[in-house]
């Protein structure tokens, strides 16, 4: 598992500084310490309670040991989380479920529970979230509002189990913490575990007040209360001045032929079978143009196909090619910029930035493919392959218009298609990507310019 993840972040080009996982001694070390910081400023507290347990196992079983029919919407689910409507089951709900075992009926037990007081942190909770929640998206509005109208409720830490990990707490030695919370502690871990080889900065410097720092939580739907009340409150409990997490950049479903992902029913494919069959530029772009920000979206290989073979290499690829590589074009002509086409680019990298701070991705990408869309209409109203003949000037001017285009573009889609973006630079002589306006030297060698797509032959 960790060498595929590894393999897809290399794959798709993520660049990343750490790459960890929550078995790794350091973090376990690491959230003891914070839980024991929470248990002793009185955010953590002992109960003892019924607990849902199975006689035949002889066992108290966690939320994800049962099995029950949703309350809300009636579709069985694990007593987490639904997974059709993300209903988490009450207690009480709990105790109607059957053990994911042997499938019997759950009854109930004393047992000494931990608790985290997440009802201390309402107040907090709810004047953060009215300050950042117009840099969620909706859904992560909606889902965090819903659990705040509720009231939070006090929520169980420890489970009976004998791996994760260790409570730090006398009398608890045969328990480990739950999931959920050593899980998403794993980013304040991993960052002091990064820090403590660097030279240039501290873990404080990303999580502290005072910094001139951003936190960004970038998941599921599935996931949101966890990033934007849970995670939150146990910085707050830690009453060491944390900041609090800035944006969600909460993802609605992606679907495969109007399916959900399954491996055991054979539906979809994995992202490392994807990039054995397509270029990684043109998946990171449709997945991009056509994700689910919104509402659920659904993949299918001929919707990526129309889109590589349609926009990506028809539009963009075209107006690379055929201004680059015209027929014996040697160098850069010393042409005169268009002043429309100037301003257009230049609103395009205000708009394509206010629009990705805005988390609005799909909308930003078609702002881009929008210049590439005008750059291709220049190109074909000035008919450079007719002006080449009567009107060198006109020739010039459209040449270099469309090649200032196309060097723009590679600063626009560098975070979408960074090896087509890598290649155009290489071409161009341009050092590196800048979120500004970048014009070009006339003059410039035009030398072993390759098409940067191919057409993808539809089966």
């Amino acid at each position: 598992m960790m060498k595929n993840l590894i393999e897809c972040l290399i794959g798709y080009q993520f660049s990343y500084d750490l790459y960890s996982r929550t078995f790794d001694e350091y973090h376990k070390e690491k959230v003891k310490m914070l839980f024991r910081k929470l248990y002793d400023n009185g955010y953590i507290y002992e109960k003892i309670e019924p607990q849902t347990y199975c006689e035949n196992c002889g066992k108290f079983l966690s939320d994800r040991e049962i099995v029950l029919t949703c309350p809300e919407c009636g579709a069985e689910t694990k007593g987490d989380q639904c997974d059709n409507c993300l209903h988490v089951p009450t207690n009480e709900e709990l105790k109607e479920g059957n053990c994911i075992d042997c499938g019997l009926k759950v009854s109930e037990k004393d047992n000494k529970v931990l608790y985290l007081a997440l009802s201390k942190f309402q107040k907090q909770i709810e004047e953060h979230t009215e300050k950042v929640k117009s840099n969620w998206r909706i859904n992560a509005q909606n889902e965090t509002l819903k659990y705040l109208k509720q009231g939070l409720l006090d929520r169980a830490v420890t489970r009976d189990l004998n791996w994760g990990v260790d409570i730090p707490v006398s009398g608890y030695e045969d328990k480990r913490m739950y999931v959920w919370i050593d899980a998403v502690l794993g980013y304040l871990t991993d960052t002091m575990k990064l820090c403590e080889n660097r030279t240039d900065c501290t873990w404080e410097d990303f999580w502290k007040e005072g910094h001139n720092n951003k936190i960004y939580m970038c998941h599921g739907k599935d996931n949101i209360m966890f990033h934007s009340i849970i995670l939150n409150a146990l910085l707050l409990g830690q009453e060491e001045n944390y900041h609090l997490v800035d944006t969600i950049v909460s993802a609605e479903y992606l679907n495969f032929n109007d399916q959900k992902f399954s491996k055991s029913k054979g539906v979809g494919m994995t992202a490392l079978e994807a990039l054995d069959m397509y270029d990684s530029d043109s998946l990171r772009y449709h997945l991009l143009a056509n994700g689910p920000e919104k509402k659920d979206t659904n993949f299918t290989i001929q919707d990526f196909e129309n889109t590589h073979n349609g926009e990506i290499l028809n539009k963009f690829g075209n107006l690379v090619n055929r201004t680059l590589r015209f027929k014996e074009l040697e160098e850069i002509p010393n042409g005169k910029l268009d002043d429309e086409i100037k301003k257009n680019i230049e609103e395009t990298y205000s708009k394509v930035g206010n629009l990705i701070e805005k988390l609005e991705f799909r909308e930003a990408i078609k702002t881009i493919m929008d210049l590439v869309e005008l750059g291709n209409k220049f190109y074909d109203e000035n008919k450079p392959w007719i002006a080449k003949k009567e009107d060198i000037n006109s020739f010039n001017n459209t040449i270099y218009t469309c090649a200032v285009v196309i060097a723009n573009l590679s600063n626009l889609f560098e975070s979408v298609m960074p090896t087509a973006c890598k290649k155009i630079r290489e071409y161009m002589k341009i050092e590196s990507p800048e979120w500004n306006f970048i014009s070009i030297k006339p003059g410039l060698k035009l030398e072993n310019i390759q098409p940067l797509f191919s057409r993808i032959d539809k089966k």
